[in-house]
């Protein structure tokens, strides 16, 4: 373990043991079998801890206790929910350098990203706290006379969340802070890849809501693969699932859900490009497109993966990116001195080798060369050379979401032009644009422009501040979470009409007389 880095401290301030329990309501933990999930840092292969794999009877002890729990939490008013949501955030003010430690150690992001993820999560918390205070509902008026109409929200119940591996804790915030202000309870499965980062999570939660006097099941935590997740998917019970990860992944959790007539938020696959115009402040350009290929190793689903460059720059863009590429440190993400960490584990690392090798035969040329790093400090055998390489936005693999620092340079004529080919891929999450040009920035903006859920003129694609609602369209799924009117996925609407008059009229002028 890293121990110069002061992990097995950190580890210990978090409650986080070599062998965990990983089913929990609230604050009481279940002992659901002999299955463990082991937890491995990709940082230097060393063996973090195990987690306790959720079995079904455990299951059925969490769904029923988070069914109790939303009958005492849903009638607690929003404000005082969000009194809850407040403390949470100072909590996590408290440990933000331990578990921006545990997440960057067990994910394999830079220091600075687990720091970073972890104020998303203090930032989701504010969000929420004021958003406690403001479900608005609308009133209207009926076209009866003596009547009153309006809309207001109730919570739906138990939010099953699956969160992804490469937000292991900030992307459940974004769903579990919201959901509670709206007076839902929430059962978590974290990825099986960053187990360790939910059990501390859980442990920082559960505390907050003991010491409130509430019940267990607010909170709930239970842990394993796709089988456990498909336990919450099936389950009528569960009203809403909000799922995030792979397009393919998220096909099957949707139908799942569909199938029972149940309700889905899905965060899936990007393939997000930036355009960089001939009237582009370079300087800001490869600065934006240098983080949104690199950072998190490629592992974002807002990392750039493809850059359509005007034919004027493309050659001074594509010799300034292959400097800036030559001067990243690439090594064990605790060192602030490093810029690239690892990949999440082996499986990734062959993912991106087979990758570069199919573009390559589609005819791709090769800029800066990728490859496994190995020797000192890459013993873990997950570290890798971020690379570059000439592709057309046609390519099998140019249309496919590789998870990893692979990123695709092409050149275009007219603004028409390249949006089409921004827009030529199924995906549909994050884009951008690199002018100083008005017009070129406001055509990308419009209705005709950028098809995606999320679209930037003069920033990279990668990373999205609390207050904008952050998804995307097409293949990325269409949901929303965070900002804006994101709330409402998870409540239920209720149209009210109330008769204070002392006759009966019917809507449309109906007449119905005995």
């Amino acid at each position: 373990m890293s121990e110069s880095f002061g992990v097995q401290k950190a580890l210990e301030r978090l409650g986080v043991q070599s062998e965990n329990l990983g089913t929990s309501t609230g604050n009481r933990w279940i002992n659901s079998g002999k299955e463990f999930i082991s937890s491995f840092s990709p940082a230097d292969g060393a063996l973090i801890g195990k987690v306790q794999v959720t079995d079904e009877e455990s299951y059925e002890k969490v769904i029923a206790q988070a069914q109790d729990a939303f009958k005492v939490w849903r009638n607690m008013p929003a404000p005082q929910r969000g009194e809850i949501v407040r403390q949470i955030g100072n909590a996590l003010r408290d440990v933000k350098a331990d578990l921006g430690k545990l997440v960057s150690y067990e994910m394999g992001k830079s220091y600075q990203e687990g720091l970073g993820e972890v104020q998303e999560m203090i930032d989701i918390c504010d969000f929420a706290v004021g958003l406690s205070r403001q479900l608005y509902g609308l009133t209207m008026h009926s076209e009866r006379p003596g009547h009153r109409m309006y809309e207001q929200w109730h919570p739906l119940g138990v939010v099953g969340v699956i969160s992804a591996f490469n937000f292991p804790v900030a992307v459940w915030s974004w769903n579990a802070m919201i959901a509670w202000v709206c007076g839902d309870v929430c059962i978590w499965k974290p990825s099986e890849k960053a187990p360790l980062s939910g059990v501390a999570c859980q442990h920082i939660v559960a505390k907050i809501f003991k010491e409130n006097g509430l019940p267990e099941g607010v909170s709930s935590l239970i842990v394993g693969d796709y089988k456990v997740g498909e336990l919450m998917t099936t389950d009528k019970r569960v009203p809403l699932i909000s799922a995030t990860g792979s397009t393919r992944m998220g096909k099957i959790v949707g139908q799942a859900v569909a199938a029972r007539l149940g309700r889905s938020l899905l965060e899936l696959g990007g393939n997000n490009a930036i355009i960089i115009s001939e009237n582009a402040d370079l300087e800001i350009a490869i600065r934006g497109a240098l983080f949104g290929a690199v950072g998190t190793a490629g592992q974002r689903c807002t990392s750039t993966r493809r850059l359509i460059i005007h034919e004027s720059v493309y050659e001074t863009v594509k010799e300034r990116l292959a400097s800036a590429y030559g001067k990243l440190v690439i090594g064990n993400p605790l060192d602030e001195k490093n810029h690239v960490g690892p990949l999440i584990d082996k499986t990734a690392v062959e993912m991106y080798l087979q990758a570069i090798e199919k573009v390559k035969a589609e005819g791709g040329k090769v800029v800066v060369e990728g490859g496994v790093l190995s020797g000192e400090g890459y013993e873990s055998g997950c570290y890798v050379r971020p690379c570059i390489i000439e592709a057309e936005n046609h390519f099998e693999m140019v249309q496919e979401e590789t998870f990893a620092p692979i990123l695709y340079i092409m050149k275009y004529n007219t603004l028409e032009e390249a949006i089409a080919m921004h827009n030529g891929v199924p995906q549909g999450l994050s884009s951008a644009i690199m002018t100083l040009n008005m017009r070129e920035a406001e055509a990308f903006l419009s209705a005709a422009g950028s098809d995606c859920g999320i679209a930037n003129v003069n920033i990279g694609t990668s990373g999205a501040e609390i207050g904008g609602a952050f998804g995307g369209e097409k293949e990325t799924g269409g949901g929303r979470e965070s900002g804006s009117d994101s709330w409402k996925a998870y409540m239920r609407r209720q149209t009210n009409t109330i008769n204070y008059s002392t006759a009966l009229p019917l809507a449309q002028g109906i007449k119905f007389d005995i």
